[in-house]
């Protein structure tokens, strides 16, 4: 899995909604679905969901190269996990317990961190569609600043806070931002379509993700 990977056919928000729709039906059930240690978040569906949303990013242009870096830097980390060994990390929840079990999960480059990194990404993503689709008149610029705001703003420093207030200058117009979304041949109805139904299978999503967060002592964690 590569960042470079391609969406055969439709949208990246497409793709999207069908790992999504995989990881739901991959969701366990039984009696124990409120415990934590029943949650299961597999790995690389999740870090297929993060590619994605990297392209959907890549088409704001320049001024989201430094989300989008943090994104890639994240998932890579991850990556190279898993590859080590495919069997035993699986399963995101067990690498947050393994390292929060040696001490780790809150020190250096940990894979807890890139794991709390690309929650708040993908809230962030959420928050900019949700606007788009629901004011797809309202200017990148607020779109984009308020997205920011709301989701990331409050765990970064100064230093990346400020890179981010420089990117603002360099986003293209909104009509070019969603002629770039949709897919040849589609109507702004079908995207906003898709966009809502991805909204909605990644907000629970994202909850229960956040909620695993807290459990660890990893859900205030923040940035220079």
């Amino acid at each position: 899995m590569k960042r470079s990977r391609e969406v055969e056919k439709g949208s990246e928000i497409e793709a999207a909604i069908k790992e999504l729709s995989m990881l739901i039906e991959l969701k366990p059930t039984g009696d124990n679905l409120d415990s934590a240690t029943a949650v299961h978040i597999p790995t690389r569906l999740f870090l297929n969901v993060c590619n994605l949303v990297v392209q959907v990013l890549d088409k704001i242009g320049p001024t989201m190269a430094v989300l989008r870096q943090d994104i890639y830097q994240n998932i890579q980390r991850l990556e190279m996990l898993c590859d080590s060994d495919p069997s035993m990390y699986t399963n995101l929840v067990e690498i947050l317990k393994k390292e929060a079990g040696e001490g780790n999960a809150r020190k250096g480059a940990s894979c807890s961190k890139a794991f709390v990194w690309l929650a708040r990404s993908l809230d962030f993503t959420v928050a900019l569609l949700e606007r788009l689709a629901a004011d797809p008149g309202q200017k990148m610029e607020q779109l984009v600043e308020e997205s920011y705001n709301i989701t990331l703003r409050p765990w970064h420093g100064w230093i990346s806070a400020a890179a981010y207030k420089v990117s603002l200058k360099l986003l293209p117009d909104n009509k070019t931002f969603i002629n770039l979304l949709m897919p040849k041949d589609e109507t702004y109805d079908t995207l906003k379509e898709h966009m809502q139904t991805f909204i909605s299978l990644l907000v629970p999503f994202l909850e229960e993700i956040h909620s695993i967060l807290t459990l660890y002592g990893l859900d205030r964690l923040k940035s220079t």
